[in-house]
């Protein structure tokens, strides 16, 4: 089974050319090629390259050139905008654009937005005619995710990041999983699956993180390895574990059976997603 990192983001240094955003704690530029040599040097065969909104916004054209660079090795994801009145045509123009394989919607709590926003319900819809699985950033917003997961039940959800608030910067906060017990009800909703992605970054311990695995334990009982994506979410994690601190815990862990470990870290992301990288 290949191991599939079910996110990553990769990005140019800030030039006028192509400028960021905003300008978050991680290092001056991850390229794509930067990106593929950190995963070959730890075994990671392939990635979810979810195009970062923090320095692009809307703007995947970044990643569609690291796609149509290694698209043995990356698969992309676009956030989509739902104040956009056109933004079916966009779900519909990325479907056809090689190494595509979903969207993403955010729902960031500051924004107030409402789970019945009908942007979102043009996204979702979109979503499901072109059979597109719907990346969903929730965290610290988990009523109003559950809310539009229970929407739209006919529309493939992916829970980013545990559906948890992880941290930027070291340390965790004092309770780190005080939202599992809504991650776990979310669990029964048939139409989502969940990415244990930047996991790593909510222990209060250093490397390699062993106060993870409990609460870790309750998610996979809850939701199935099935329908769990094991990822690393770098560079986001920057400033808390580099890219092997991510990785290897996992591959070395005893929690885990080479069954289960083989779903987590690539067979669901590959059922997910309809991708798997090439040899």
């Amino acid at each position: 089974m290949p191991i599939i990192d079910s996110q990553v983001h990769a990005y140019e240094a800030n030039t006028p050319k192509r400028p960021w955003a905003t300008v978050p704690n991680w290092p001056d530029h991850v390229t794509g090629d930067e990106m593929v040599a950190a995963m070959k040097k730890v075994g990671v065969d392939g990635a979810i390259f979810i195009s970062s909104f923090s320095m692009y916004r809307y703007d995947a054209s970044y990643a569609v050139e690291v796609a149509q660079a290694h698209p043995n090795r990356m698969a992309i994801v676009k956030p989509v905008d739902p104040d956009d009145p056109d933004v079916a045509d966009v779900v519909a123009e990325w479907k056809k654009t090689p190494g595509t394989v979903g969207i993403r919607i955010m729902l960031r709590k500051e924004e107030k937005r409402s789970a019945s926003d009908p942007g979102f319900d043009r996204i979702l819809r979109a979503a499901v005619r072109h059979d597109f699985p719907v990346n969903i950033l929730c965290w610290d917003n988990l009523d109003e995710g559950t809310a539009i997961i229970d929407r739209h039940p006919e529309t493939r959800f992916i829970v980013d990041h545990l559906g948890i608030l992880q941290p930027r910067v070291p340390p965790a906060p004092p309770k780190p999983w005080a939202d599992l017990p809504k991650v776990l009800e979310l669990a029964k909703r048939p139409n989502a699956v969940i990415k244990v992605s930047g996991a790593c970054t909510l222990s209060r311990e250093p490397y390699p993180f062993n106060d993870i695995w409990d609460p870790l334990a309750r998610v996979f009982d809850a939701w199935g390895f099935e329908r769990c994506l094991w990822g690393t979410d770098w560079t986001r994690a920057f400033a808390v574990v580099n890219y092997e601190q991510a990785v290897k815990p996992f591959l070395e862990t005893k929690r885990l059976s080479d069954s289960e470990r083989a779903m987590l870290m690539g067979g669901a992301c590959a059922k997910a997603y309809g991708w798997s990288p090439a040899n």
